[in-house]
């Protein structure tokens, strides 16, 4: 129940309307007996930098931002986090006392869902990664940051991938692969994961590589979060790989970004539930 004492959190994106995130944070509130709420707010482009000043003209305590204004609410805040720095995106803001600092949770939210649902040993891993946009670029920085084995990109334009490569590459070896060649480079590979939304609902019958291309040594992950399991990942499940759905780096994030705003754990499986609950409508 909302009192005059109920701290304000959300989430600006344009839309927002088909989010999750309302539902699974003040499920996350309840659940954890804290007097929060959690709103979507539609934020037009040119209505950021008002937006970004309503946190601090309201006080509201934090919120979330995604597509499209990860990138250009950077530098409308006080402090950018380092990791967000290197990513190049920030997912999560956080107002301490008027500050207004920016976080990147996605690319953490990933690789602790990755680690909980598979068991993988991150520093064994040769990994390839579909696509080259944020999602790719917080995970394949987190993936860097934990000491993954190699990264090699495959993306359909060629010079956001050597981009994305030239920077990860400073921290483990990371190279880009032409799409004719990403046969090759999956076969010796341990990890793909797609980050593209090559079948996303509607379009669940689109894969973002042949299935021929898989193999039984995998972790096939997918960010794809709706359907639960993409084509993809039945596909990779059919001939023995290991999945790995795109529903636990969502919720993770989000609780990644719970644990900002409150200062106390989040009650993850409860966010877990109510989620596939709402997807499995």
């Amino acid at each position: 129940m909302m009192t005059s004492k109920t701290k304000l959190v959300g989430l600006f994106g344009h839309p927002v309307s088909h989010s999750q995130s309302p539902l699974m944070h003040n499920a996350a509130f309840a659940e954890a007996g804290l007097s929060f709420a959690y709103a979507a707010f539609d934020v037009h482009p040119e209505d950021l930098e008002d937006a970004v000043e309503g946190i601090r003209a309201l006080g509201i305590k934090g919120v979330n931002v995604t597509i499209p204004h990860k990138v250009a609410v950077m530098p409308m805040l006080d402090e950018v986090d380092p990791l967000a720095k290197k990513i190049g995106a920030v997912n999560t803001i956080v107002n301490a006392d008027g500050r207004l600092i920016g976080y990147n949770t996605d690319g953490l939210g990933y690789v602790r869902s990755l680690v909980e649902d598979t068991n993988i040993e991150l520093a064994k891993q040769v990994v390839t990664i579909l696509g080259a946009g944020g999602a790719a670029r917080a995970v394949a920085f987190t993936l860097a940051e934990h000491g993954v084995k190699e990264i090699r990109i495959i993306n359909r334009s060629r010079e956001k991938a050597l981009f994305l490569a030239e920077h990860v590459g400073t921290i483990v070896p990371t190279k880009v692969v032409e799409q004719d060649a990403g046969q090759e480079a999956i076969a010796d590979s341990t990890l793909l994961i797609n980050t593209t939304s090559i079948g996303m609902f509607p379009n669940v019958q689109d894969m973002p590589v042949q299935a021929e291309w898989l193999h039984g040594e995998l972790v096939v992950s997918d960010l794809i979060y709706n359907p639960l399991e993409t084509r993809l990942l039945r596909e990779a499940r059919s001939i023995g790989a290991t999945v790995h759905s795109g529903v636990g780096m969502f919720v993770n994030q989000g609780a990644l970004a719970f644990e900002l705003w409150t200062g106390q754990a989040a009650p993850s499986d409860k966010m877990r539930a109510v989620v596939l609950e709402q997807l499995k409508k």
